[in-house]
């Protein structure tokens, strides 16, 4: 641990310090950096065996077959939020619902991609939806619901952009509505590589989700976890012609007591070229980032 002493109007040099300073003393820093570097190679080599394991594997023809979501499946009205107030209110999932809400017609709505080829998922009814985003009912800045009918609506997949069954909540004071896409993405394949062990590769950490794909897909946005000790996360891209594996961690973490707050954040992570039908991997887990839905 590296102690510092400040002094008003200059600085105290401690005997033993100032013949380091004189002698060229390492301070600790380079043994520091050279902690860092280590740890970047074997979070890359990991990404790199992520990568490997998945390469013409089992799991890579699942996931071309299956119909998984790129972008948050909740869209907000197209004309935009009217004010700081409601975009506080989406954000934190604070709605009231005014009436009642429709059941769906059907069990199962079908995803139909540009290509012609289409997949049949089961469907959400209108409540389900309602309640993945309407986390909650308190005081302060708040959406209404007014009702809801199920249309379609357009989002991005792992197979290029495709048109889906979506519930079109009607807002108060607004002519366009938010939606909710209403099917279930497939189940994620099995990975054909094992998770790694809580601290086997030295900084690593899991990503909790994908937030979104941006339009030209040069990058994407995935959330990452980091505490309250720590400068934030980092998060790094291995790139193939089949993948794009990320390696998450944190940067600046300190030592001693600190309190064991977990937060969550949106990190916007670039790519060497677009993300296409390249499936994007967490090195940690081994398996496909998930779609991250509010």
């Amino acid at each position: 641990m590296n102690l510092r002493t400040k002094h008003r109007g200059g600085l105290l040099v401690a005997p033993a310090l100032a013949g380091c300073l004189l002698a060229g003393c390492d301070d600790g820093s380079r043994a520091d950096d050279d902690g860092q570097a280590r740890s970047a190679q074997a979070q890359e080599q990991r990404a790199r065996q992520v990568a490997d394991a998945w390469r013409g594997s089992a799991a890579v023809a699942v996931w071309r077959r299956g119909y998984f979501p790129t972008a948050d499946v909740v869209q907000p009205p197209a004309s935009g939020w009217h004010g700081r107030a409601d975009r506080q209110a989406y954000e934190t999932g604070n709605f009231a619902l005014r009436g009642g809400l429709p059941a769906a017609t059907a069990e199962r709505g079908k995803v139909e991609w540009r290509g012609g080829d289409t997949l049949t998922r089961p469907l959400w009814g209108a409540k389900k939806a309602y309640g993945s985003f309407a986390r909650n009912d308190s005081a302060g800045p708040r959406l209404t619901v007014t009702g809801a009918r199920l249309g379609t609506t357009t989002v991005a997949t792992s197979r290029g952009p495709a048109t889906v069954p979506a519930w079109l909540f009607t807002l108060d004071g607004y002519d366009a509505p938010l939606k909710r896409v209403a099917v279930t993405a497939s189940r994620l394949p099995e990975s054909p590589v094992a998770p790694v062990r809580e601290g086997a590769v030295d900084g690593l950490r899991a990503l909790p989700g994908l937030a979104g794909t941006a339009a030209d897909g040069r990058s994407v946005t995935v959330r990452a976890a980091h505490g309250a000790c720590d400068d934030g996360p980092v998060v790094e891209a291995l790139e193939t012609d089949e993948s794009v594996v990320l390696h998450a961690s944190v940067k600046g973490a300190r030592d001693g007591a600190c309190t064991a707050d977990l937060i969550e954040q949106d990190v916007r992570v670039g790519l060497r070229r677009p993300l296409g039908s390249r499936i994007l991997l967490d090195a940690f887990t081994g398996r496909p980032v998930p779609s991250t839905a509010r």
